[in-house]
């Protein structure tokens, strides 16, 4: 029988508003969202790791992350 000894998925997530705005006002929103969904993961007790988090020229931002899947173990993903 397999069990999983360690999972994780490895994301890109784009983090825009989704109406068109000014770039520096995008860029607040999109910061602002981000955080949100650290928080989130957080408060859902979620492990992650941000691999790269970069903000982009029309106000979005790009985010790199391993995240924990499920409650399966992480082991050395996150290290």
């Amino acid at each position: 029988m397999k069990r999983i000894q360690a999972a994780c998925i490895c994301q890109t997530l784009s983090f825009r508003p989704k109406d068109p705005m000014d770039p520096k006002a995008a860029l607040r929103l999109s910061e602002a969202e981000v955080a949100s969904y650290k928080d989130q993961l957080e408060k859902r007790h979620t492990r992650y790791k941000v691999v790269e988090e970069a903000p982009q020229p029309d106000g979005s931002i790009l985010v790199k992350i391993l995240k924990q899947y499920n409650s399966a173990p992480v082991g050395d993903y996150l290290n």
